[in-house]
């Protein structure tokens, strides 16, 4: 069966386009991104500009043209944080409905950290024992910890790199004052969230998934994407210091001449880095295994395994989201 998945983030529109049954590895046949910075395109009241609206329904209409080109049976299309918090969402997912037919949901960030968490246990097994895995957006970090493929503790809070750059670090390069003051606040805001997580217990594997995590991984010596999903990943609390204290005083410009960085993420790096920093401090972990699967992956695998989503060929969504004893959405 060959499925589309629609991903509305806070930076980007991406659809993946996967071959999948059932008890099988999800095989992606295509990915088709467009950087629209959503999350930037929002006015003072907290709404979505009219032209960041009618930017988005475009997207949408490419993307749907898209899937239904490549074959795929249905569409499932999703949206996070800028969408969940913008104060038009409702009049914005009406209107991208009546004039593409495709119907966004809007995901609750507790239900980003669950399926996301689904897609890193199927990954490592059962053998990885207990899991906790650290996710940042653009909006928002998910962190979740568990032994089964539902997680204990699902937390999300709005420490995105994409909110905390703007909110923080408004200087290119930022201020070595601000990345200071900036840590001191992270650590501050972790503090219960830290004690919530590992309230359920200690984790044998800590994960990291996302781009941040990814190219945070790269740059302090991870292999790069050429050497294929299952080359061994790794990020430590001292190489990301490091790198923190290299990134800081780069701008914008020069970060997107790194390897593994685009210009698209370039300014959001330092933020993302420390957020990183402050989760894996506040956690008391040392490394990080990268995990290539995240939110897209298990979201196909929920559907696969429950048939919850997307009904075939209409864009209609049913909700989604796995039952968990411990949800956490911080504002």
């Amino acid at each position: 069966m060959r499925l589309g998945v629609l991903d509305v983030g806070s930076n980007t529109v991406h659809l993946l386009v996967v071959d999948a049954h059932r008890g099988g590895h999800p095989m992606p046949m295509s990915s088709t991104k467009a950087t629209l910075r959503l999350s930037e395109n929002m006015d003072d009241a907290g709404c979505i500009t009219p032209e960041g609206s009618a930017k988005l329904t475009k997207t949408i209409s490419e993307f749907g043209s898209i899937a239904k080109t490549s074959g795929c049976v249905q569409l499932m299309a999703f949206a996070t944080s800028a969408l969940r918090e913008a104060a038009n969402s409702d009049a914005v997912l009406a209107d991208i409905r009546a004039r593409t037919g495709v119907n966004l949901q809007v995901l609750a960030g507790v239900d980003e950290a669950r399926l996301t968490f689904l897609a890193v246990r199927r990954w490592y097994g059962w053998s990885a024992g207990r899991i906790l895995n650290l996710d940042i957006g653009g909006g928002s970090l998910e962190m979740s910890n568990g032994c089964d493929e539902a997680p204990d503790a699902a937390l999300s809070l709005q420490l995105g790199a994409g909110r905390l750059t703007r909110d923080w670090l408004h200087d290119d390069p930022p201020g070595k004052r601000k990345v200071a003051v900036l840590r001191d606040w992270l650590d501050a805001e972790l503090v219960i969230p830290a004690k919530q997580l590992l309230e359920v217990g200690r984790p044998d594997l800590a994960v990291g998934t996302s781009k941040t995590f990814r190219s945070l991984a790269r740059l302090t010596g991870a292999a790069p994407s050429a050497a294929g999903p299952r080359a061994r990943r790794t990020l430590t609390s001292s190489g990301l210091r490091q790198l923190i204290a290299f990134i800081s005083r780069m701008t914008a410009a020069d970060r997107a001449e790194l390897e593994g960085v685009s210009s698209d993420r370039s300014q959001q790096l330092v933020a993302g880095a420390l957020v990183a920093e402050a989760s894996m401090r506040a956690l008391s972990l040392d490394t990080l295994e990268i995990c290539p699967w995240a939110l897209r992956e298990g979201l196909i695998l929920r559907k696969l395994d429950t048939d919850l989503g997307s009904d075939s060929g209409t864009g209609t969504s049913r909700p989604i989201g796995v039952p968990g004893p411990t949800e956490t959405v911080t504002r």
